[in-house]
Protein backbone atom coordinates (compact mmCIF):
# COMPACT_ATOMS: atom_id res chain seq x y z
CA UNK A 1 0.00 0.00 0.00
CA UNK A 2 1.13 3.49 -0.86
CA UNK A 3 0.13 6.90 0.40
CA UNK A 4 1.15 10.52 0.16
CA UNK A 5 1.90 12.87 3.05
CA UNK A 6 1.47 16.63 3.01
CA UNK A 7 3.15 18.51 5.89
CA UNK A 8 1.92 22.06 6.59
CA UNK A 9 3.28 24.80 8.83
CA UNK A 10 0.76 25.66 11.54
CA UNK A 11 2.42 28.94 12.58
CA UNK A 12 1.46 30.76 9.37
CA UNK A 13 -2.25 30.69 10.23
CA UNK A 14 -3.22 30.47 6.57
CA UNK A 15 -6.90 30.65 5.71
CA UNK A 16 -8.76 27.51 4.59
CA UNK A 17 -8.55 28.39 0.91
CA UNK A 18 -4.84 29.14 1.14
CA UNK A 19 -4.24 25.85 2.98
CA UNK A 20 -6.14 23.96 0.30
CA UNK A 21 -4.17 25.62 -2.50
CA UNK A 22 -0.79 25.09 -0.86
CA UNK A 23 -1.61 21.46 -0.04
CA UNK A 24 -2.69 20.92 -3.64
CA UNK A 25 0.60 22.34 -4.89
CA UNK A 26 2.49 20.01 -2.53
CA UNK A 27 0.51 16.97 -3.62
CA UNK A 28 1.01 17.59 -7.32
CA UNK A 29 4.70 18.48 -7.05
CA UNK A 30 5.49 15.38 -4.99
CA UNK A 31 3.44 13.15 -7.29
CA UNK A 32 5.24 14.49 -10.37
CA UNK A 33 8.65 13.89 -8.76
CA UNK A 34 7.66 10.35 -7.78
CA UNK A 35 6.24 9.66 -11.24
CA UNK A 36 9.55 10.66 -12.89
CA UNK A 37 11.76 8.50 -10.67
CA UNK A 38 9.37 5.67 -9.75
CA UNK A 39 6.56 5.46 -12.33
CA UNK A 40 5.44 2.05 -11.06
CA UNK A 41 4.84 3.44 -7.56
CA UNK A 42 2.92 6.42 -8.94
CA UNK A 43 0.73 4.13 -11.07
CA UNK A 44 0.04 1.77 -8.18
CA UNK A 45 -0.91 4.68 -5.90
CA UNK A 46 -3.35 5.96 -8.52
CA UNK A 47 -4.90 2.50 -8.84
CA UNK A 48 -5.21 2.19 -5.04
CA UNK A 49 -7.27 5.40 -4.74
CA UNK A 50 -4.60 8.04 -4.06
CA UNK A 51 -4.54 7.79 -0.27
CA UNK A 52 -3.10 10.90 1.38
CA UNK A 53 -2.90 12.56 4.76
CA UNK A 54 -2.30 16.21 5.71
CA UNK A 55 -0.27 16.76 8.88
CA UNK A 56 0.88 19.83 10.77
CA UNK A 57 4.16 21.02 12.24
CA UNK A 58 4.79 23.98 14.52
CA UNK A 59 7.08 26.05 12.30
CA UNK A 60 9.61 26.16 9.46
CA UNK A 61 12.35 24.57 11.56
CA UNK A 62 10.23 21.50 12.30
CA UNK A 63 9.02 21.36 8.70
CA UNK A 64 12.58 21.30 7.38
CA UNK A 65 13.54 18.66 9.94
CA UNK A 66 10.89 16.28 8.55
CA UNK A 67 11.61 17.24 4.95
CA UNK A 68 15.30 16.40 5.40
CA UNK A 69 14.45 13.18 7.22
CA UNK A 70 12.34 12.00 4.26
CA UNK A 71 14.96 13.10 1.73
CA UNK A 72 17.69 11.29 3.65
CA UNK A 73 15.64 8.09 3.27
CA UNK A 74 15.53 8.61 -0.51
CA UNK A 75 11.81 9.34 -0.56
CA UNK A 76 10.69 11.83 -3.24
CA UNK A 77 9.51 15.10 -1.70
CA UNK A 78 9.08 18.72 -2.74
CA UNK A 79 8.93 21.99 -0.80
CA UNK A 80 6.30 24.60 -1.64
CA UNK A 81 7.43 28.23 -1.63
CA UNK A 82 4.61 30.74 -1.87
CA UNK A 83 4.61 33.48 -4.51
CA UNK A 84 3.51 35.97 -1.85
CA UNK A 85 0.49 37.44 -3.62
CA UNK A 86 -1.93 37.08 -0.69
CA UNK A 87 -1.35 35.94 2.90
CA UNK A 88 2.38 35.32 3.29
CA UNK A 89 5.65 36.91 2.17
CA UNK A 90 7.16 35.87 -1.18
CA UNK A 91 9.37 32.79 -0.86
CA UNK A 92 7.80 31.59 2.39
CA UNK A 93 7.99 27.82 2.71
CA UNK A 94 4.41 26.83 3.51
CA UNK A 95 4.43 23.04 3.26
CA UNK A 96 5.87 20.04 1.48
CA UNK A 97 4.60 16.91 -0.20
CA UNK A 98 6.04 13.42 0.12
CA UNK A 99 5.50 10.52 -2.22
CA UNK A 100 3.42 8.58 -2.89
CA UNK A 101 5.56 6.04 -1.08
CA UNK A 102 5.30 2.91 1.02
CA UNK A 103 2.83 3.59 3.80
CA UNK A 104 4.88 1.84 6.50
CA UNK A 105 8.00 3.88 5.74
CA UNK A 106 6.02 7.13 5.82
CA UNK A 107 4.35 6.15 9.10
CA UNK A 108 7.79 5.49 10.61
CA UNK A 109 8.86 9.05 9.78
CA UNK A 110 5.65 11.05 10.20
CA UNK A 111 3.63 8.89 12.59
CA UNK A 112 3.99 11.24 15.57
CA UNK A 113 2.62 14.30 13.75
CA UNK A 114 -1.01 15.32 14.22
CA UNK A 115 -3.59 15.75 11.49
CA UNK A 116 -4.16 19.30 10.33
Amino acid sequence: MYKQVIVVRNDLRMGKGKLAAQSSHASLLAYEKTKKKYPEIASEWLAEGQKKVVLKVADEKELLYYFNKAQDQGIPCELVRDAGHTQVEPGTITCFGVGPWKEKELDDIFGKLKLL
